[in-house]
C-alpha cells in the first residue's frame, strides 16, 4: 500500500468519499468527488442522513473549486462514463474508502490507494497489536490502554493523569431530580444556505418520483457539513458543555434532546475534523485546569478508544461479520414502527421518546441507542442484521464500519462476546433511574405481570428465558439466571410477553 502523499503532484487526481470530506484528506492537488444517488437510494432512508450527506458533498466542491472535479450521477457505474471512464484513467489515487463495497470498487479502477487516514490509531498499528494478542480478547480497555501510552493524551509520565485510566465510575450520574433539562444553552446551529435549499428540492423531487424513500423529519440541519461549521461546533462543545459531559453522559431527560453531548459523531465520521487533533485540544482543558479530568477523559476515551476500535474491528473481523453473526438465534423482523419512524404506535414513553427523537433529528445519544432502542430490539429477538441496517440508515451518523460491532456485537451480543463480554439487557428500573421517561408512562417499570407491566421489565424476563440455554456457559451472566430460576412466576411472565401486542 502507497504512503501518504506529501507532496500535490500536477498530474495526479486525489478522488474522495463522503467520509474524507475535510482538510485532512487534501493535500492541495486536483480533487474528485462523485455524487451518487444510489448512496440514498433503493431503501428506507432519513431524510436528515440524505440531506447531511449531499450537502456536505456539495459545499466541499463548492470550497474546492476549480480544483475540483465533481460529477451527480445515479450510480457508479454511470461515474465510469461521467468520468471519462475511471478503469481507464491513470491519474487516480485515492486514500483508502470507508467501506468494504468502496474499497472492492476502487482496486477494480485500478487507482492508487492510499493509507487510510481519520483515525488515531492506523490499521497497521491496531492489526500488529491485535495479532498479538495471540487469541486472547480484544478488549477496548487494553486497546485504548495503548493509545494513551503511545500517544501521551492524558498521561503523567507512564502513568495516567489523576492516577486511573478510566474514569467511568464518575461519569454515571441520573439526571438532576426534577430538571426538564440540563440547564444548558442551546448548542450551536449551523445556518442553511443556497446549496441546503437546493438539496431540498433535490431530495423533494426523487422523493415525489419514487426514485428515493425517505422517512422522518425535514430539518432544520443541525450538524457541521463543512470544516468550519465543525470546528464551530467543537468550540461550542468545547466552551459550554465538556464540563457537564461526564457526570450526565448517561443520562437522558425528555425535554432535552442534546443534553451536554459534543454532537461530533457526523462530522467526524464526513472527515470533517481530525481526531486527534479534537482529543488533544480537549485533552488541554484538563491541563489547563479548565475542565474536570472525567469529563475530558470520558470524551477522549470515546474518540480515541471506542470509535477507532469500531473502526478497527470492522476491518479485522471481516465483510461477513455484521450479516452472519446470530449467536441468539434472533429472527423477528423490525416493526414498521422503527422502519417508518412512528412514535404514535408505541405507547412505553421510553421508547416512544426515543423513536421519536430518531425522526426528528436522525440521532440519539448512547444509551438511548444501548439501553432503550437497543436493549428493546436484544429483548424481542429483532435480527441483527436488519437492525444494523435500520441503525446505519436512520442516523445521521450512521456509517457501514461503525455500526457493526455497535448494534451486532455491543448491542444485540450477535456474536457470542466479541465485543461485549455480556449482553446489555436490563428491565425499567435503569430507564427510570436514568431518566424522567417513567413518571408518566401507563407501564410500570417495578411490575412484570399484569396490563400495566414494564414491557422492558417482563421483557427481561423472557429474553434470558429464551436464551438460557445460550448464556449459560457466561459466568458473568450466572446471577441473573439463577434469579431467572427464583422466579415463581416465570412462566405467566413469558406467556404475557410471548402474547404481547401492544407496547
Amino acid at each position: 500500500m502507497a504512503s501518504r502523499s506529501q507532496e500535490p503532484d500536477d498530474t495526479t487526481t486525489r478522488w474522495l468519499f463522503s467520509g474524507q470530506l475535510g482538510p485532512l484528506f487534501d493535500d492541495g492537488g486536483r480533487i474528485l468527488l462523485i455524487e451518487a444517488k444510489s448512496l440514498i437510494a433503493g431503501r428506507p432512508i432519513h431524510r436528515a442522513k440524505a440531506h447531511l450527506l449531499l450537502s456536505a458533498l456539495r459545499h466541499r466542491a463548492r470550497e474546492l473549486g476549480d480544483r475540483c472535479e465533481y460529477h451527480r450521477v445515479d450510480d457508479y457505474d454511470e461515474a465510469l462514463i461521467a468520468t471519462g471512464g475511471l478503469h481507464d484513467r491513470s491519474d487516480l489515487e485515492v486514500v483508502d474508502p470507508p467501506s468494504w463495497a468502496a474499497r472492492r470498487f476502487v482496486r477494480s479502477t485500478g487507482a492508487r490507494v492510499l493509507e487510510s487516514r481519520g483515525f488515531v490509531t492506523s490499521e497497521a498499528v491496531f492489526r500488529e497489536w491485535a495479532d498479538a494478542r495471540a487469541g486472547k480478547r480484544l478488549l477496548l480497555d487494553d486497546f485504548y490502554r495503548t493509545v494513551r501510552e503511545r500517544t501521551g493524551l492524558l498521561m503523567e509520565g507512564d502513568q495516567p493523569a489523576g492516577g486511573r485510566w478510566n474514569y467511568d465510575h464518575d461519569n454515571r450520574a441520573a439526571p438532576p431530580k426534577g430538571a426538564v433539562t440540563l440547564g444548558l444553552p442551546e448548542p450551536w446551529w449551523p445556518t442553511e444556505d443556497d446549496i441546503d435549499d437546493e438539496v431540498r428540492r433535490d431530495l423533494d423531487a426523487w422523493q415525489a418520483d419514487g426514485s428515493v424513500q425517505l422517512v422522518g423529519d425535514d430539518g432544520p440541519r443541525r450538524f457541521a457539513v463543512t470544516a468550519a461549521e465543525a470546528e464551530a461546533a467543537l468550540d461550542d462543545f468545547i466552551d459550554v458543555r465538556l464540563g457537564d459531559f461526564g457526570p450526565f453522559e448517561d443520562a437522558t431527560l425528555t425535554g432535552d434532546w442534546t443534553m451536554a453531548h459534543s454532537l461530533l459523531s457526523a462530522p467526524l465520521n464526513l472527515g470533517l475534523l481530525d481526531p486527534m487533533a479534537v482529543v488533544e485540544r480537549v485533552a488541554g482543558e484538563h491541563t489547563r485546569g479548565t475542565a474536570p479530568l472525567a469529563s475530558v477523559e470520558g470524551f477522549v476515551r470515546q474518540i480515541t478508544g471506542w470509535r477507532d476500535w469500531v473502526w478497527h474491528l470492522y476491518w479485522y473481523l471481516g465483510e461477513d461479520y455484521a450479516v452472519t453473526r446470530n449467536a441468539l438465534d434472533a429472527t423477528t423482523p423490525l416493526p414498521e414502527a422503527f422502519w417508518q419512524l412512528a412514535p404514535d404506535a408505541i405507547e412505553e414513553n421510553c421508547l416512544h421518546h426515543a423513536v421519536d427523537g430518531v425522526r426528528r433529528h436522525g440521532w440519539a445519544h448512547h444509551i438511548q441507542r444501548l439501553m432503550v432502542l437497543g436493549n428493546w430490539a436484544l429483548q424481542r429477538g429483532y435480527d441483527p442484521a436488519e437492525l444494523n441496517r435500520w441503525f446505519i440508515d436512520m442516523f445521521v451518523d450512521g456509517t457501514p464500519w461503525v455500526m457493526p460491532a455497535n448494534v451486532v456485537g455491543m448491542s444485540q451480543h450477535a456474536d457470542g462476546g466479541i465485543v461485549a463480554t455480556k449482553p446489555y439487557a436490563s428491565g425499567g428500573a435503569y430507564i427510570n433511574r436514568m431518566t424522567d421517561f417513567c413518571g408518566g408512562c401507563r407501564f410500570t417499570p417495578s411490575k412484570r405481570l399484569g396490563p400495566d407491566a414494564c414491557p422492558y421489565t417482563a421483557g427481561y424476563w423472557a429474553f434470558l428465558d429464551r436464551n438460557e440455554g445460550r448464556l449459560a456457559g457466561n459466568h458473568r451472566m450466572a446471577q441473573p439466571l439463577a434469579g431467572l430460576r427464583g422466579l415463581a412466576d416465570r412462566e405467566a411472565v413469558v406467556a404475557q410477553e410471548r402474547e404481547r401486542q401492544s407496547f
